[in-house]
């Protein structure tokens, strides 16, 4: 079973996804670690559906379904996609840093909801590297994040993070676009047009105009932005203003500049 709810939080913009029966109060913390951003955690009251944004991170998430207990790694997605969320299910998700991957589930092997569900090894526990590994919580994330680099299944290529910063390389533009390739799954100008996307709407949610926000994020014009928002979050910027709309985005988290 895969699972097709990716809740993303900013609690300086909205904490709650709420439209019809969903319902998702969320918490999150950042985590002071190389290799993961953040851990999150929500809880549905009710079932529904969303729209699933860009996301250029790869994650894995834990859901408490009924009576079973799943680790799903997902990959970047590259374009706004209708998903669902079903009722009174558990949410628990660590988002890895830019260029942080696992090896053994390559970026480009679950990317655009391929997502892998790791076998269950019993209640409380899964399968991962032919040894059963306790499921994270909201609380231990950061253990599990250490163990994982430990063992080798969680990596991070420390070249993404120069290039995003836009910092002086050694490298060849060929040779650090292979590597974003492997480490991402996406090319250096997919991950800033996402990133972009993404900022631009963090802008509107918090009321900021559109023609500002056009400048601020640095679209040739409204038309570009326009087009952009609606391959990358599902809804024009009039949409992400009003948000009157049958299937709300999933949360953002904020945003920095890029």
């Amino acid at each position: 079973m895969v699972l097709t709810f990716k809740p993303e939080v900013d609690f300086d913009v909205e904490p709650h996804l709420q439209n019809g029966d969903i319902n998702l109060p969320c918490e999150e913390r950042r985590l002071d670690s190389p290799f993961a951003e953040r851990v999150w955690h929500s809880h549905s009251d009710g079932g529904g559906s969303f729209i699933s944004t860009a996301e250029s991170h790869c994650e894995i998430v834990v859901t408490k379904y009924r009576r079973s207990t799943i680790l799903t790694v997902r990959g970047p997605e590259t374009r706004a996609t209708a998903a669902y969320c079903p009722p009174n299910t558990e949410f628990m998700g660590i988002v890895f840093k830019a260029g942080a991957f696992m090896p053994k589930f390559p970026a480009s092997m679950v990317m655009d909801r391929r997502d892998l569900n790791l076998p269950q090894a019993g209640s409380n526990s899964f399968w991962l590297d032919s040894s059963a590994w306790e499921f994270p919580s909201f609380e231990n994330a950061d253990t599990f994040i250490n163990r994982l680099v430990r063992e080798g299944l969680l990596v991070q290529d420390p070249v993404i993070d120069v290039a995003l910063r836009e910092q002086p390389s050694f490298m060849s533009r060929r040779t650090i676009q292979r590597r974003f390739l492997q480490a991402t799954g996406l090319t250096y100008n997919s991950v800033f047009q996402i990133q972009r996307a993404r900022y631009a709407t963090s802008l509107l949610k918090q009321g900021v105009s559109i023609l500002d926000t056009v400048e601020q994020a640095g679209y040739a014009d409204q038309p570009h932005m326009t087009r952009a928002l609606r391959h990358f979050m599902g809804q024009t910027p009039g949409q992400i203003i009003s948000r009157n709309t049958d299937k709300p985005m999933s949360l953002l988290f904020k945003t920095p500049p890029f």
